[in-house]
């Protein structure tokens, strides 16, 4: 008999069906006359009850039925009679897939913190609020590659291994197939590469951008999806090793085409979720942030604050004038720490804000300079509760001023004539802008550490499981 998922079991059609349904047990209550068994199979935030009836099986058949046994139950579905619940099964057939030893079995039906989780990062996607987390996590990697597709972008891959000697390299993991307790060294004390497998120093990606850029100027409108790597020593809720970024790349757009995408890509993801995950969202609303449906609705309905990185300083040192007080000092040419961003969002205008023209001192070599000689067209998306969610900036696409900054900020150029060739062989202007995944995730589900957001979190001393 064909198994019917969890998800699909409450369709008022099949009540009086005989059903097949699979999954691992919640709880399971009762006394001597009958007993009720909540079943999950992932499908779904919701269980469905099964009812034994004991005048059809015995203790014996069902004593190895505790949290985490997994079961097969073929019964009949019948409107339920009980509370919060709209149908559950009248068992007639029972297999035991497999049991799980109550004195040993870690995920018992009881509260659990975060950190004890994280050690059992390979059974707490059977929790409610992790199954929650890693559905909704899903819906929104549908929901960007439907976005992006239905924009008419294309899907690019960039390379996870990159031998790009470009600044920064010191927060790069390094990809070698060399013996690392016999390494050849020239009379400097420089490793030889020769021998290695690509013959020179590689590494692990940090971000698609580069090789985008390369795509965009050939196929207009692309994305990237897929996994960077950060090796900085930082253990912080919004930090990790490995994360997931979402990098579009625009040929012939500005600044105002870039402010537009920024909003309405990240509006209709969070609209999806709201959308596609309501059970699972209302469960995180309920457990983990009373306010989580609330602002999610307020993103979606709200036109984003766009401010001049000038004008945001002004309003900052103006807080402080007036006794706000912040942990990290406020200056014309600071790098905005989330406290600042945050205050503008949620104390100054209460919506998002996409920050613009930042000073070019605290900016990345490729950002488009503005006629002022001091600032760039780089923005910066800031959300409630998270700080900077989005980074991009319009690049710059004049051969002459990037090769200008490229020597101003010393940044060894060698491996990266590929690049410099988009602005020799016909350029033209293009933006674009890197999103973390996890960050979205964290304000989709109103989760607090990022370590929560990813099944398996990648961070300083831990690579378990």
């Amino acid at each position: 008999m064909k198994r019917t998922k969890i998800v699909d079991i409450f369709d008022p059609q099949l009540i009086g069906q005989q059903v097949s349904v699979k999954g691992w047990v919640r709880s399971r209550r009762g006394n001597k006359h009958v007993q009720f068994v909540a079943l999950n199979d992932g499908s779904t935030i919701k269980n469905i009850q099964i009812v034994f009836d004991m005048a059809k099986f015995t203790d014996e058949q069902l004593k190895p039925i505790t949290t985490g046994a997994s079961l097969h139950v073929i019964g009949q579905l019948v409107e339920s009679m009980g509370k919060g619940q709209t149908a559950e099964i009248q068992a007639e057939t029972l297999e035991i897939y497999g049991t799980a030893d109550p004195e040993t079995y870690p995920m018992q039906k009881k509260g659990h913190t975060m950190e004890f989780l994280r050690e059992k990062a390979h059974l707490r996607p059977r929790t409610n609020t992790f199954g929650a987390v890693f559905r909704i996590r899903h819906h929104m990697a549908i929901a960007i590659h439907k976005f992006f597709h239905d924009h008419g972008f294309f899907y690019f891959h960039t390379p996870i291994i990159t031998a790009s000697d470009c600044e920064g390299a010191g927060q790069m993991f390094q990809v070698t197939t060399k013996n690392l307790y016999d390494l050849k060294k020239d009379e400097n004390g420089s490793i030889i590469y020769d021998d290695d497998f690509f013959g020179k120093q590689a590494s692990l990606t940090v971000s698609g951008q580069l090789e985008g850029e390369l795509a965009a100027t050939a196929l207009g409108s692309i994305y990237t999806f897929g996994p960077t790597f950060r090796a900085e020593n930082s253990n912080t809720p919004r930090h990790l090793a490995e994360f997931w970024m979402i990098e579009p790349e625009v040929a012939f757009a500005d600044l105002s085409d870039l402010m537009d995408l920024e909003e309405e890509f990240i509006k209709y993801c969070i609209n999806w979720a709201l959308e596609n995950c309501k059970d699972d969202l209302e469960f995180l609303n309920n457990m983990i942030d009373k306010g989580l449906i609330e602002r999610l609705k307020e993103v979606v309905s709200t036109e984003f604050v766009r401010l001049p990185y000038t004008e945001g300083i002004k309003i900052l040192e103006e807080a402080v004038a007036g006794g706000k007080k912040f942990e990290f000092p406020v200056y014309w040419g600071c790098d905005l720490a989330s406290e600042h961003e945050r205050y503008l969002v949620e104390e100054h205008f209460k919506k998002p804000v996409i920050m613009t023209d930042y000073p070019k001192d605290i900016k990345a070599f490729y950002m488009k300079m503005n006629e002022d000689g001091k600032t760039v067209q780089g923005t910066d998306v800031l959300f409630p509760q998270i700080g900077e969610i989005i980074g991009g900036s319009v690049r710059e696409e004049d051969y002459d001023k990037l090769m200008t900054r490229i020597e101003e900020m010393n940044i060894p150029m060698k491996d990266m004539w590929w690049y410099l060739d988009t602005r020799r062989f016909g350029t033209v202007p293009h933006a674009g802008f890197g999103l973390g995944f996890e960050r979205l995730l964290l304000f989709v589900t109103g989760m607090t550490n990022i370590r929560d957001v990813i099944p398996f979190p990648r961070t300083p001393n831990n690579a378990e499981f």
